[in-house]
């Protein structure tokens, strides 16, 4: 099954009784409509208070039982609380309160809605204030009644309970935030791993677009590249595992690293051999791929005479690599199930590739005619001739291509001469500058052996020569 990960959107606190209601202020609305009703002897106009400000306070309460609170509601309980401060003539410790509720309630809201609320609070406010001041001059005394403590005692209840209720949403809201911080950075570290399964030209476009992913494949024009190394087979057969391991991921590596280097897709391995391509999913032209795919093939053969002169100091001799290339039409994509997928190719010029990487020799890279009609005026190409491959009717063409340092003489960056009992490896590319001065003085010690070894033959000869003119004498 393909691997998901949930997160629920739901309210955090939901069902654990921490303020159930999340309009408490409606509590003291109603506790000062009533206190001010008793305070007035139930005369009719506390009665109409009563009313109209009980009545839509019951049914918000009702009505956002266990709901989450929207702008609608909220602007109705602060119309409310707005028309009792109005109504009490701005009775400073009752307004002070009710205002203060006010005040958490549009802090709870969003950030864009709370000029529009409190714009609306401080209209409703001064008209009921000067409707009340027509119907009842006289107004509250707000010094010697009991009615302003009752309800500031009321409006400190509401607002710790809010804020109790805020701080342990936030401690809740912080520790999943922290769940979700460390799931998320499990997520990524597996991620991390995966994606050294996949080639970045296909995972990045994914990651980046959250594109849909599903089996689907195109015909598309690619330059395919097989390549393995000549003498692996019979080298596993006299090395132990861990030197063979280590043998095979050294090269891996540094043939990777030049793949990611050119941008080639690096399909697959297959055992001590590889295989990439260009064209897709980002093509530069079939030319341009074509060319890329030759330059990616000659940085390989190179990096291996590097590599096959330190393992020759190990101890590990006669590993070349060999490479075949063409370009043509194959279908590339996403192949096998909804559950599990290979991004791949498939095709007669897969095969193609594969049966001139076969054919090819130590260090050699042979080419079909289709790539070297794209790659012919770059490179230095000789016709290695017709082979009869299988699976193919006719004889395929096909070219040696040349390094373009071959025949540079004392200008190329590479000297590599291999003799019974002399190996000479020269890359003058990885070279620094401090190191010209040990290189010469480890060739001139070297020069110095080698006449030293050679006048040793020259007199061992001579030696011998008389030896024998000697004998012959008597």
């Amino acid at each position: 099954m393909p691997f998901k990960e949930t997160l629920k959107p739901k309210t955090l606190l939901e069902g654990k009784g921490i303020c159930r209601f999340d309009y408490p202020e409606v509590f003291v609305l109603i506790l000062t409509v009533m206190l001010l009703a008793v305070y007035y002897d139930f005369r009719p106009t506390s009665m109409a208070l009563l009313v109209i400000i009980a009545l839509p306070s019951l049914m918000i309460l009702i009505y956002n039982y266990r709901r989450q609170t929207n702008f609608w509601t909220s602007n109705i309980v602060i119309v409310l609380l707005a028309v009792v401060i109005g109504v009490t003539q701005f009775c400073i410790i009752i307004s002070l309160s009710l205002a203060s509720l006010i005040a958490v309630r549009i802090i709870l809201n969003k950030p864009q809605n709370r000029l529009r609320l409190f714009t609306v609070a401080l209209v409703t406010a001064v008209i009921f204030y000067y409707v009340s001041a027509i119907l009842r001059p006289s107004g509250i005394d707000c010094n010697d009644s009991w009615l302003p403590p009752t309800v500031l005692l009321a409006s400190m209840a509401v607002i710790l309970c809010q804020f109790r209720r805020t701080y342990r949403e936030y401690v809740a809201y912080k520790s999943c935030a922290q769940q979700a911080g460390e799931r998320l950075s499990t997520m990524v570290s597996v991620i991390n791993k995966l994606t050294r399964f996949v080639p970045p030209q296909i995972w990045e476009p994914i990651v980046r677009t959250d594109s849909p992913v599903s089996v689907s494949n195109k015909r598309a024009k690619l330059t395919i590249m097989f390549s393995d190394i000549v003498g692996f087979t019979e080298l596993s057969d006299s090395l132990s595992a861990d030197n063979l391991a280590d043998i095979l991921n050294t090269y891996m590596h540094c043939m990777t690293l030049i793949a990611e280097k050119h941008g080639a897709v690096l399909d697959k391995f297959i055992g001590d051999g590889m295989v990439c391509f260009f064209g897709e999913p980002d093509s530069r032209g079939s030319r341009q791929d074509a060319l890329d795919c030759v330059a990616m093939a000659i940085d390989m053969r190179r990096e291996m005479r590097t590599l096959r002169q330190k393992w020759r100091l190990m101890g590990f001799e006669g590993l070349y690599i060999r490479i075949g290339i063409t370009t043509g039409y194959c279908h590339v994509g996403n192949f096998g199930s909804n559950n599990r997928l290979s991004y791949t190719l498939i095709g007669k010029e897969a095969n193609l590739a594969s049966r001139l990487e076969a054919h090819a020799g130590k260090d050699e890279i042979l080419v079909s005619e289709s790539t070297y009609d794209y790659i012919c005026h770059n490179y230095e190409c000789q016709h290695a001739g017709a082979f009869r491959l299988k699976g193919f009717d006719n004889k395929i063409d096909a070219w040696q291509v040349f390094d373009p340092d071959a025949n540079k003489g004392h200008l190329s960056k590479w000297v590599d001469h291999t003799l019974p009992g002399f190996n000479l490896h020269l890359n003058f590319k990885d070279m620094k500058d401090n190191d010209y001065q040990d290189i010469r003085t480890r060739l001139n010690f070297a020069l110095e052996r080698i006449e030293q070894e050679e006048e040793k033959l020259a007199t061992s000869i001579a030696e011998e020569s008389k030896r024998h003119s000697t004998q012959k004498k008597s």
